[in-house]
């Protein structure tokens, strides 16, 4: 059982996956940024990987990953970065970024070698499932990594099906088709959300984009089991690169 699915096990209702950007707010930031999060009661690290263009991302987190390329942030550099991850980071680590600068670097080689690292699992949005199902998945297994899919409002019931059925780890529900770090109305993802609970899914299911206060958090533990934060924490880390008494005083007006 690895590290994800221990976490589910023990703890299946509010957990919490904070997002933040390797190489952010300074290069050798990285680490102390994670080890500030797991102090702090982050259940689940996930660490973006910076791109020129990143799809999915909101201004927040566009701005962040601008700032970790202009400090020197490559695969390369964040591999050498994640050799010092474990033991010193003992909750699950999952690398979010997109295809293309991966392929460049060498699919297979960067799957062992953030394997060998310890990292848990990969969120890359823009791999389509036939490519998945075709090309990339035996690789990913093949290394022991969980591949977390994307699902938003507009996705078809056979595709949540389908999606879950290729899912390890957890389903990342979308809580609309916006990019990350836009403001929603819940009432309205929590039809959804209610939706994929009486879907009964096999892989848990945790919701990003908007979850950014108490409030938000424990609307989508209501329905899901956890949220993931992003843009609001990377906003405080903007505010004061001052990293542990930052990310103490936001996961504090979360879990509090």
């Amino acid at each position: 059982m690895n590290r994800i699915q221990e976490l589910f096990k023990q703890k299946s209702n509010r957990v919490l996956n904070i997002y933040c950007t390797a190489g952010f707010p300074l290069l050798n930031s990285t680490l102390d940024v994670m080890q500030a999060l797991q102090e702090n009661g982050a259940d689940i690290i996930e660490l973006g990987v910076p791109y020129s263009d990143p799809l999915a991302d909101g201004p927040v987190i566009q701005e962040s990953g601008g700032v970790a390329l202009q400090n020197g942030m490559t695969i390369k550099t964040l591999i050498s970065q994640l050799q010092q991850l474990r033991p010193a980071i003992h909750v699950p680590v999952i690398l979010m970024g997109y295809i293309n600068p991966v392929i460049q670097y060498g699919f297979e080689k960067f799957c062992r070698e953030v394997s060998a690292a310890g990292v848990d699992g990969l969120i890359l949005p823009d791999i389509p499932i036939r490519e998945f199902e075709t090309e990339y998945g035996v690789v990913i297994k093949k290394y022991g990594l969980d591949f977390i899919f994307l699902v938003t409002p507009e996705t078809s019931e056979q595709r949540i099906r389908k999606i879950d059925a290729l899912s390890t780890g957890f389903i990342y529900a979308v809580s609309s088709s916006s990019t990350t770090g836009k403001d929603k109305d819940f009432s309205e993802v929590e039809i959804y959300l209610k939706r994929l609970k009486e879907m009964k899914l096999k892989n848990p299911v945790l919701v990003g984009f908007g979850i950014k206060d108490k409030a938000s958090f424990e609307s989508a533990c209501n329905y899901a089991n956890g949220a993931i934060i992003g843009s609001a924490y990377i906003k405080a880390l903007q505010s004061n690169t001052d990293v542990k008494t930052v990310t103490k005083n936001f996961l504090e007006g979360i879990l509090k």
